[in-house]
């Protein structure tokens, strides 16, 4: 389909005027709506972000990119982000989809903006398993999680091996991405703070993780802990049931030989795009 692409402004979680631009199907015709997350220090502007995005419009999805506060095109201080603002800052921009685009059908994140999506998901199935009307049912129908972490301690981690500083002085930089970046210990704190395993195991929406065995900064074994998280969690609740009619929610499907930012080969891009966008329709009803 052919594409159509604008950009956005609208009120974050954290109180910044957040940058987005929605990519969609040029039709009239009603289509499943999704918001796309970045990474950690990343953007709505990142080649693999901007790529999926498109593809999936070009494939009859409705997406909204959009830069957490403190990031790309968005106001607000990075250094007093954290996982509880990024977390805001994806409520908002589905409150911002729902009233410009339509109802958001799907959530996929990359790195971190995956693990926001898993912990949005797992609000979601909480309000549906306490609301049974058809409107609960058609809000939310999968989220896609791409090289994303099954916590957010070991970014707490990470940050302090790399300037002790952070912890020892209450702040300090650190380089990323060839850029450097300010860190404060809120954000280390704040980290420390979430029990997201706790979240994914609450997610009964069906669910798609994406991860490479080779990605060499968030590690395999966290897609596999992500899957085992959902399905373990579901596989208890139907023990007593037919096992036939036991189905697991989570999917994984490993990305032979991509790195974590998928930028080394094209075909890795294609090859996410399609599935997720094979995962939307299949999920989503407009």
């Amino acid at each position: 389909m052919s594409r159509k692409s604008y950009r956005v402004k609208f009120a974050g979680g954290a109180g910044f005027e957040l940058a987005g631009i929605i990519d969609r199907p040029d039709t009239t015709a009603a289509v499943p709506v999704l918001v796309l997350s970045h990474c950690f220090t990343c953007n709505k502007d990142l080649k693999a972000i901007v790529r999926i995005s498109r593809a999936l419009a070009q494939r009859g999805i409705a997406v909204l990119r959009y830069d957490m506060t403190g990031l790309g095109g968005s106001s607000g201080d990075f250094s007093q982000t954290n996982f509880s603002t990024n977390v805001a800052d994806l409520k908002a921009a589905i409150a911002f989809a729902d009233s410009e685009v339509g109802d958001v059908h799907a959530l996929m994140g990359h790195s971190f903006g995956g693990a926001a999506s898993l912990a949005v998901a797992s609000e979601c199935s909480s309000l549906l398993s306490k609301d049974s009307s058809p409107a609960a049912e058609k809000k939310l129908g999968c989220v896609i999680a791409l090289a994303a972490p099954s916590d957010t301690s070991h970014l707490a981690s990470l940050l302090l091996r790399m300037n002790p500083a952070i912890e020892k002085d209450g702040e300090g930089e650190v380089s990323i991405g060839g850029y450097r970046w300010q860190i404060d210990s809120q954000m280390v704190d704040d980290f420390r703070s979430h029990r997201l395993p706790d979240l994914i195991a609450n997610i009964r929406i069906p669910t798609m993780v994406l991860h490479s065995p080779v990605d060499q900064t968030v590690g395999f074994d966290h897609a596999l802990r992500i899957m085992s998280l959902i399905n373990q969690t579901e596989a208890s609740e139907t023990e007593n049931s037919d096992p036939a009619q036991s189905k697991p929610l989570c999917s994984l499907v490993s990305l032979d030989g991509a790195d974590h930012l998928l930028s080394q080969h094209a075909h890795d891009i294609e090859f996410v795009s399609d599935l997720t966008a094979a995962m939307v329709h299949r999920h989503c009803r407009p």
